[in-house]
């Protein structure tokens, strides 16, 4: 019955994901997400039917840790003030916003066993701290696989020019269905796992689990 405490912190930290590309984008001169009513944290908004509901059912049934999306944020990048330069920026504060959620998760978790909060509720919020800091590194992680439309894929696109571009963009039709195959054949959880394991390792002192 894990999910029932994995759920929820998926949604919030998918929908603070999404938040963030639409504020930065904002904060690049693109109004958008904000006249769309997207620059909230209600989650109806933000739902997309396979990021955030049938992916992480599939991967509660694979017994693979939940990932997921929200429904992605509309960006005009001919309205920033550098569009290929911005919306690198506006991609990569996805994934950081998750870091951030992370570390502040992994504080939580440390100053709840200093002991303030007793019984039940204390096991429950370090359970619930943990899943945070795993869910949200994960969340990192996955959307920064430069495979279209995960937040890597624009990173890269702002990153590679001239001939490398022009291959890399190829790809970007079958991006989506790169991903499901890389799903359910389990081939990403091998790709993510030694990542995250690193990242797990970062975050361990300041939970105090060493």
């Amino acid at each position: 019955m894990e999910w029932l405490l994995q759920l929820p912190v998926l949604f919030f930290s998918v929908i603070f994901h999404e938040f963030a590309h639409g504020y930065t984008a904002y904060r690049r001169g693109d109004d958008t997400a904000y006249l769309s009513g997207r620059l909230s944290f209600s989650p109806l908004p933000h739902i997309d039917p396979v990021g955030t509901i049938l992916l992480p059912v599939i991967c509660a049934a694979m017994h693979f840790p939940m990932i997921g999306w929200a429904k992605p944020v509309p960006v005009n990048p001919y309205r920033m003030h550098d569009p290929r330069k911005d919306m690198a920026m506006v991609a990569l504060s996805g994934p950081l916003s998750n870091i951030t959620l992370a570390l502040l998760s992994a504080l939580a978790f440390k100053l709840l066993t200093f002991g303030f909060i007793g019984g039940d509720l204390a096991y429950t919020l370090l359970k619930l701290t943990g899943f945070a800091v795993v869910i949200n590194l994960l969340l990192a992680v996955f959307n920064l696989i430069p495979i279209f439309p995960l937040d890597g894929s624009q990173v890269a696109l702002g990153l590679l020019k001239g001939r490398a571009l022009e291959i890399y963009e190829k790809h970007l039709p079958y991006g989506f269905y790169i991903i499901m195959g890389l799903v359910v054949t389990g081939l990403l959880q091998r790709l993510m796992q030694p990542l995250l394991n690193l990242a797990m390792l970062l975050v361990y002192p300041i939970m105090g689990a060493f």
